[in-house]
Order: C-alpha cells, then sequence, then structure tokens
C-alpha cells in the first residue's frame, strides 16, 4: 500500500516491476497463509493473518493454534455432486485427478505439463476412493464431518463439475444443517 500506489519487488522468487492495484480496498486484505507440514505451519502463524489447509490434521491445527495468538483457521474441501456417483467420479478424474495424487505430490509438481504427466497414472477407481461424489448427502457429510471435529472456524467446499448450483442447494438444505 504504497503512497503512489506502484510497487517493485526483486525477491529471491519473483519480481514485480511496476505493478498497481488501480482500485484498492478500504483495508488491506488478509492474507491467509497456506500449511501441510510444521514448518509451513509456524510460519502461516507467524506471518499470515490466518491459516488455510486441505486436511482436518489436528496436530498441525493445534500447532497452529498454539503458535498464532488466535488467529483463524479455515480448510477446504473439494467434492463432485452430481445426479449420479459415476458421474461425479467421472468429472472429478477429468478435471482434478491430481486429486488422487498420493501424499504431497500434487504440492511440489513446477508446472501444468507436470501436473499432467502425474495425473496420468490416476485411474478414475483412485479418484473414486479420494473424492466425495455423487448425491448422497451422507457420502458427503462423512467427508467435511472430520474438518468440523477438528475445529475449524470455515470450511469451504468447492465443486468439481457442471452441478454447482445444484451442489449449493443440496448442501444448504441437507449438508450444512447437519454440520452445525
Amino acid at each position: 500500500w504504497s503512497e503512489d500506489g506502484f510497487v517493485t519487488h526483486r525477491g529471491r522468487y519473483y519480481t514485480v516491476d511496476n505493478a498497481k492495484l488501480y482500485t484498492r480496498p478500504a483495508e488491506p486484505p488478509q492474507v491467509y497463509v497456506s500449511g501441510f507440514g510444521p514448518v509451513s505451519t509456524r510460519l502461516a502463524a507467524r506471518i499470515g493473518d490466518g491459516y488455510c489447509t486441505t486436511k482436518p490434521d489436528t496436530d498441525l491445527l493445534g500447532l497452529f493454534r498454539a503458535e498464532s495468538g488466535g488467529k483463524p483457521a479455515q480448510a477446504g474441501v473439494k467434492v463432485a455432486w452430481a445426479p449420479t456417483e459415476d458421474e461425479g467420479v467421472g468429472h472429478a478424474h477429468r478435471l482434478w485427478a491430481n486429486a488422487g495424487l498420493p501424499g504431497e505430490l500434487a504440492q511440489v509438481l513446477p508446472s501444468p505439463r507436470h501436473f499432467e504427466q502425474a495425473s496420468q497414472l490416476v485411474t478414475e477407481e483412485m479418484t473414486r476412493g479420494s473424492i466425495s461424489a455423487g448425491p448422497d448427502v451422507d457420502t458427503h457429510l462423512a467427508a467435511l464431518q472430520p474438518y468440523v471435529d477438528a475445529g475449524f472456524e470455515e470450511l469451504y467446499v468447492s465443486n468439481m463439475g457442471p452441478h454447482s448450483l445444484a451442489m449449493i442447494e443440496t448442501f444448504g438444505r441437507e449438508v450444512l444443517p447437519r454440520l452445525r
């Protein structure tokens, strides 16, 4: 938030020349920092306005809570709501096969080409085992409940596939009331 609005940065990982956000919000936005291990979680606690992750890891959430001074934590989950489980799995596999990659592999791939190559190793059955798919509310509840139980303040859910409106309506009517 410099006075003239222009920023130049030459850092270890990236360079920005004369960047400017022409329509600035009244207050700087909060920046949540992701963490998938102890080192990055401690960093999130130290420098972030909050913490975000994709796993309901109570140990890492506890570490963040212990070191952040009460900052908020949120988690993100992808689902594949569709009229049938097979259709949902198909959409997830086509659009987000890397969700089936083991461990932190999807976090360290350096380019889209590498994602494409690694995702070719993921079968539809692997995708089926790694995501919540279809119309069954109990299936989606089972995928989301661990995040609630872990103690996240916010849980954001994104849909893989073309049925986002139906997913939002179903979750608003049948899933969220049961998570609270």
